[in-house]
């Protein structure tokens, strides 16, 4: 090692170079993980290697590639938890890395999925927000101290308290991808933003002060939960419905059947989230209720099913994540 490479090195003392960061990844995650190390930043970021092979009886047999070569040095992980027979595996490794002798180690978790599961309201039930914050808590200090974990759009802002001493959570949002693709719109000066219920409003209203908004709201008539208008004036507009996730996406279409009724002359929708289970993301491709179907890269399983297909578009978080990375 010649001398300026030996003073860099030393002058880091026990912390390594902040300015590289080396990126461990789930397999769900490659195309991301390259994404994010391709950005723009102030850091150099390293795209690294896992073996995710199993024995023959199902479980994992893991290997971390390079685990002499990141001692030392400023590691993440990009985690993907929407398969819950994934996470197992992926637990596995993130209690790993930080025992091999890190200077600080950071998990990505662009979608906290058990986060509509976060309150009780009869007993039995089990707000499973809480048991994986917990399971996240533990995971081993590195020799910087606590694990930084990065989320976006956690469905509930409280469940930052779920989390232990052991891990610091960073919430951030996928809205300025949004902002973005509104402001390319042509009739962006039409422009109106709706929420399909009032906790959606108090959770997103704040990036959104400049545009007119309309807050919808779910009564019960029955055992059916009907959406109504609560509030704003849709008529004439290009209404963009705005929310954290969506699941079967039945709430957004009686949104958009109210918002339409009531004189919307466009309709678009964004969900940083896009779970889509049992492909129920069907209901928009074969209807054109929307004219844009704005989601994230967050759920990988849905990316490859939606991406191409109008109404969807996928916005990457490439690159707030590397952003992110530079705190």
């Amino acid at each position: 090692m010649d001398e300026a490479k030996r003073t860099r090195r030393d002058s880091f003392g026990p912390w390594g170079d902040p300015s590289i960061k080396y990126l461990y990844y789930c397999p769900q995650m490659k195309e991301l993980a390259h994404s994010i190390a391709a950005q723009p930043t102030k850091l150099t970021i390293r795209p690294m290697e896992v073996s995710w092979a199993k024995f023959p009886d199902g479980f994992p047999n893991l290997f971390v590639e390079g685990a002499e070569e990141i001692r030392g040095k400023h590691v993440a992980f990009l985690a993907s938890f929407n398969n819950p027979d994934t996470i197992f595996e992926q637990i596995s490794v993130i209690y790993s890395l930080p025992k091999m002798f890190i200077a600080s180690f950071t998990l990505i978790l662009p979608f906290f999925p058990t986060g509509t599961a976060e309150r009780v309201e009869r007993e039995g039930e089990v707000p499973t927000a809480v048991t994986l914050a917990r399971m996240l808590s533990n995971i081993p200090m590195s020799r910087g101290g606590p694990t930084s974990t990065i989320i976006f759009d956690i469905h509930a802002l409280q469940e930052r308290f779920y989390f232990g001493d052991n891990i610091t959570p960073c919430f951030e949002t996928g809205i300025p991808l949004l902002l973005e693709e509104i402001a390319a719109l042509p009739d962006k000066s039409d422009v109106v933003i709706a929420y399909p219920d009032e906790g959606a409003m108090k959770r997103f209203h704040t990036f959104f002060e400049a545009f007119d908004e309309v807050v919808c709201t779910k009564v019960r008539q029955g055992d059916k939960r009907l959406v109504t208008l609560k509030e704003g004036e849709p008529a004439g507009k290009h209404v963009v419905i705005v929310d954290d996730l969506v699941q079967s996406g039945g709430t957004l279409i009686e949104c958009g059947k109210v918002l339409k009724a009531r004189g919307a002359k466009a309709l678009s929708a964004f969900c940083t989230h896009g779970v889509f289970p049992n492909d129920k993301h069907e209901r928009f491709t074969e209807s054109d209720m929307f004219d844009n179907f704005w989601i994230t890269d967050s759920c990988p399983q849905t990316v490859s099913r939606v991406r191409g297909r109008a109404p969807f578009k996928v916005l990457s978080l490439a690159g707030r994540i590397a952003r992110a990375l530079e705190i």
